[in-house]
């Protein structure tokens, strides 16, 4: 994964996309464990993150790649249970 991710950047829904001013945000302070789509660059992967907040239609997560941190918001869909 690290030499994946090494040099491209992670994606994240822009603000248009989260609409934050129409869905109501819910964060957690029991963070939930949960499998999950991202993408680096061109480079799609599905990692093992922590779900920190949420909308209807998008989630906050954050995880780790070789002892650096990630934080970025994926669709909704793009998220199970771990």
């Amino acid at each position: 994964m690290q030499s994946t991710t090494a040099g491209q950047p992670l994606q994240s829904l822009t603000e248009k996309e989260l609409r934050l001013d129409v869905y109501p945000l819910t964060t957690s302070p029991q963070p939930l464990e949960v499998l999950a789509w991202v993408r680096f660059g061109p480079h799609a992967m599905q990692v093992r993150a922590r779900a920190v907040r949420w909308t209807q239609k998008a989630v906050g997560i954050e995880f780790e790649i070789g002892g650096q941190k990630h934080r970025t918001w994926v669709w909704a869909n793009a998220v199970d249970r771990a």
